[in-house]
Formats: C-alpha cells, sequence, structure tokens
C-alpha cells in the first residue's frame, strides 16, 4: 500500500495546482477523504469554479483511492470518467470523498463525490482506472 505522506502520491504539480490535501484514507473500505482549494483564478464569468476544475477534484480523489491501495511499484491512470455537476461551486475549499467499488489486479472503479463545506454535494463522478507497473 502506498503511503499518504508519499512525496509522488501527494505532492503532483497538479495536485499542488488544485490545493489538494488527503485528510483520511481507509484501506479496509478503499475510501479517501480529501480537500481542494477551488483559487479565484479557477472561476468562471459567472463567479463559480469552472466545470474542469470541478473535473480534475474528482480525478484526483479518484485516483487518489486507488493509488493509496495500490503496493509503491504500481501506479493507475485514469481511462474512464464520468461527471455529473448538479450545483455551482464557490471559490474556497471543497471536499471529496472516493471510493473503490471495485478492484482487480489490472483496474479499478470508483466512485467520488465533491462537495462544498456546508456538505452540499456539488458534483459526482464515476471512474475506470487501469493499474500498471511505475516506469523507471
Amino acid at each position: 500500500m502506498s503511503d499518504p505522506d508519499d512525496r509522488q502520491v501527494q505532492h503532483t504539480p497538479a495536485a499542488r495546482l488544485l490545493g489538494r490535501e488527503i485528510l483520511s484514507s481507509d484501506a479496509a473500505t478503499g475510501e479517501v477523504k480529501l480537500r481542494f482549494i477551488a483559487k479565484p483564478k479557477f472561476a468562471n464569468r459567472h463567479g463559480t469554479v469552472q466545470g474542469g476544475f470541478l473535473a480534475a477534484m474528482l480525478d484526483s480523489a479518484a485516483g487518489m483511492a486507488v493509488m493509496l491501495s495500490l503496493p509503491p511499484e504500481q501506479t493507475a491512470v485514469t481511462t474512464r470518467l464520468d461527471v455529473s455537476y448538479l450545483k455551482p461551486a464557490s471559490i474556497g475549499p471543497l471536499h471529496a470523498t472516493s471510493r473503490i467499488i471495485r478492484c482487480d489486479a489490472r483496474s479499478a472503479d470508483v466512485e467520488a463525490q465533491l462537495m462544498a463545506d456546508s456538505g452540499l454535494v456539488i458534483a459526482t463522478a464515476k471512474a475506470e482506472l487501469r493499474i500498471v507497473r511505475k516506469k523507471k
């Protein structure tokens, strides 16, 4: 299992851009809780977070659920991400929960949701990820 404090998991350029912080992970349930920071530069013309950034946060959350369940020599890449946008998202902190639904040696299915500080669900996603060996 990967360490949530591992620099490769925690400090990628995309993770830094999204302000990603892993709050908790449960190997038994395959559930991960994260926090993201939606920055003012993520805003669309309506002053809410542009949908592509929300999709990136959901993709990151889904990936973390799988990555944290894998041994260090493996990684996961998203092959499909289906996002449903439910409510506009304000600039500021957003919370995500992702959970592995199915996983085998080659692939995983994950569900994720993104919420406002109030707990209001903003967007949900279903993701398929391919499990591969890390390149050296």
